[in-house]
């Protein structure tokens, strides 16, 4: 199985990975032969990478840290519990999430427990799903995604639990937002703007309230857009002003937007993601969290096609534990032509060699 753009799917082609919408229904089954109406209908929805079945990448699977069934549990749940707070104000949500709590725990444990257990690096595909409202899916992933930074981190079981209530309540205040505003599929002015930035008061307002949960969730909600420099907001505070858990939900909220499919705006790969976080490592981010997402998250999925420095070219066929960065790469074309035979490299025992650049355009020709 490798990951393509859809530019270059054509009929023919095999797909390796059922694409579901919101509800947790198939819209395209894996194994289904491509035709040129499913081409078109998944251009319609917005695809932008797909995995497909071929010679080159066969045997080489991908395995995401919680299950697809566990997904759709954990988002229904999120959906449930924020759907009751909408439109409501401060003093009657913090009611409901208090009633909500015990539930909402619940699916953080079962998220941690997921994250605990797997000593694999973090790995979710976004290319798999179809969803309508981003901020449901988006609080599921930002909450894996703090959790395996907090686990890096050496975080205790305690604080795990913290984080993820923290993360997955991160931007409840958004249910206060008007829904044009929140739902709207290009760019928001910059009076819409302002009024989309108040959701993180919004949600302190909500969670300071709550008697089942620490005063620490909220502060998660109430500074995950805050930035090392001064420069977020609400209150632009900077440096040790921000709590340490704000710290790591901050990165794990901008690597899950800029890494996620939204109507306005391409995604980026994972690489390019983690490219992004970097490049503010130190001034805008803390250092100590983007080195530990840089740990722990997959930069290169299984099935990516990679172009080395030496001209060679291969599919990422294993993840490298120890270095996220240095996968195992399966050889299959040298010098602009196809190998007979493929063969298998780590590009952490061959440190001359790195990864050029990711050609998921990149059309494979087997004569």
């Amino acid at each position: 199985m490798r990951l393509i753009s859809i530019n270059v799917l054509t009929t023919g082609m095999v797909i390796g990975r059922t694409i579901w919408n919101e509800a947790g229904h198939p819209l395209l089954q894996k194994n289904v032969v491509v035709s040129d109406s499913i081409i078109e209908r998944l251009k319609q929805l917005g695809i932008q990478y797909l995995y497909i079945e071929d010679e080159i990448s066969n045997g080489i699977e991908i395995e995401e840290t919680v299950s697809h069934a566990k997904r759709m549990k954990a988002v229904k749940q999120i959906t449930e519990s924020f759907d009751k707070v909408k439109g409501l104000n401060s003093y009657s949500a913090s009611i409901i999430l208090d009633q909500q709590s015990k539930v909402i725990g619940n699916l953080v444990d079962d998220l941690l427990n997921s994250v605990t257990k797997n000593e694999d690096l973090l790995t979710i595909l976004t290319d798999t799903l179809i969803y309508d409202e981003y901020i449901y899916q988006h609080s599921f992933q930002v909450t894996l995604y703090s959790l395996a930074i907090a686990k890096e981190l050496g975080y205790t079981y305690g604080d795990l639990k913290t984080i993820g209530m923290g993360a997955l309540l991160h931007d409840v205040g958004k249910m206060a937002i008007p829904t044009e505003i929140l739902l709207k599929p290009s760019k928001l002015t910059d009076e819409e703007y302002e009024t989309m930035k108040k959701h993180a008061r919004f949600g302190f307002d909500i969670l300071r309230n709550l008697h089942t949960v620490s005063l620490l969730v909220a502060h998660c909600a109430f500074q995950h857009h805050e930035r090392l420099d001064g420069s977020g907001y609400p209150r632009g505070l900077v440096n040790d002003e921000i709590h340490p858990y704000a710290k790591i939900i901050a990165v794990a909220d901008v690597f899950d937007a800029v890494t996620s499919n939204r109507v306005y705006r391409k995604k980026m790969l994972p690489h390019q993601g983690i490219k992004i976080i970097d490049s503010a490592n130190g001034t805008l981010f803390d250092s100590r969290v983007v080195e530990a997402l840089k740990r722990c998250i997959v930069h290169y999925p299984n099935g990516t096609i990679v172009l080395l420095s030496d001209g060679r070219r291969g599919v990422v066929a294993k993840q490298n534990s120890e270095n996220s960065a240095l996968p195992h790469v399966r050889i299959f074309e040298e010098n602009n032509k196809l190998l007979k035979s493929t063969y298998l490299i780590s590009l952490a025992v061959e440190t001359n060699v790195f990864i050029e650049k990711v050609e998921t355009d990149y059309i494979v020709n087997i004569e």
